[in-house]
């Protein structure tokens, strides 16, 4: 099949609408319309469900867009290392991170990255561990930043160890304390992120055996600190997250100590794509010199 079907297959996906994916494929959207019919006359099967409210995968779809994610990487690879070997600098770079690393190191490195790269295309997402760590799987992304360990088939290189410290009101009845003892978040009213996302705490609780008296979630961490401003309660935050920030809070450490350790990860994919490679190079050298401020 000429590799435009999977393109457009895999655009609709990720729009989930045949017009926008026509929009950003610049074609039309019968155009469209005739390369996913023609993909599903050529599987056999159905691949997307139509609807007023737009499209979604089927069963059978759902299965086969992971393979069409890895041919369209490994189309992207074939591109990139042919431009390399011409002299090109050139290809696409897909990058998954959290909030601290989007606010905090990507705009530099991607200046820098753009400055000497120009024709490099750069895509970021911006999610929670949780969704970093499924963009890396279902091969949406070349790189992802992670909080460490993580248990999928990429190359992790860990970049820096994060404390992680108390929040609480700027009144708060222990907000005077030196350190703040994880054992009190046993008692007091804690907010927390959605479980899947909530790696860091989680193990610093659990490793001290701990558990929260957790009052309010949430999937966004500004969000936390909004809701300890108004006194709803107290939360544990990495201290890459919180620097710059003046907020009306309280800022202590923890006792025990807690820390998390931020990797990088780069699938199995992108580790051959140059572009990929370049940029990830920029990434390790952001840090390591200081530049983020740390």
């Amino acid at each position: 099949m000429p590799i435009s079907k999977y393109e457009v297959f895999a655009k609709v996906v990720e729009l989930g609408s045949l017009t926008l994916a026509a929009e950003s494929l610049s074609c039309t959207q019968s155009a469209v319309s005739h390369c996913i019919s023609t993909l599903e006359k050529e599987c056999g099967f159905s691949v997307l469900i139509r609807s007023r409210a737009g499209v979604k995968l089927t069963e059978e779809g759902a299965r086969l867009l992971p393979a069409v994610r890895r041919i369209l990487s490994g189309m992207e690879q074939f591109s990139q290392i042919s431009a390399a070997v011409r002299g090109l600098d050139a290809g696409r770079v897909r990058v998954g991170a959290f909030t601290s690393v989007a606010v905090h190191w990507l705009p530099g490195v991607i200046k820098r990255f753009q400055r000497d790269y120009p024709d490099v295309d750069l895509k970021l997402l911006n999610g929670d561990y949780h969704d970093v760590e499924q963009w890396l799987d279902e091969g949406s992304v070349d790189i992802g930043f992670v909080s460490m360990p993580i248990h999928l088939k990429c190359e992790c290189i860990p970049l820096m160890t994060d404390r992680l410290l108390a929040i609480l009101p700027i009144d708060h009845k222990y907000a005077g304390y030196p350190k703040f003892p994880l054992s009190l978040c046993a008692d007091e009213p804690f907010i927390s992120l959605l479980e899947s996302s909530d790696h860091d705490a989680r193990r610093a609780l659990e490793a001290a055996g701990v558990k929260p008296n957790i009052r309010f979630s949430t999937k966004d961490d500004y969000a936390i600190i909004a809701m300890v401003e108004q006194g709803l309660g107290i939360s544990i935050m990495p201290e890459l997250l919180l620097k710059g920030r003046h907020d009306n809070i309280r800022v202590s450490e923890l006792v025990p100590e807690a820390k998390r350790t931020i990797g990088m990860a780069v699938t199995r994919s992108g580790n051959a794509a140059p572009a990929v490679r370049r940029f990830a190079d920029y990434v390790v050298k952001w840090v390591t010199s200081g530049e983020d401020g740390q």
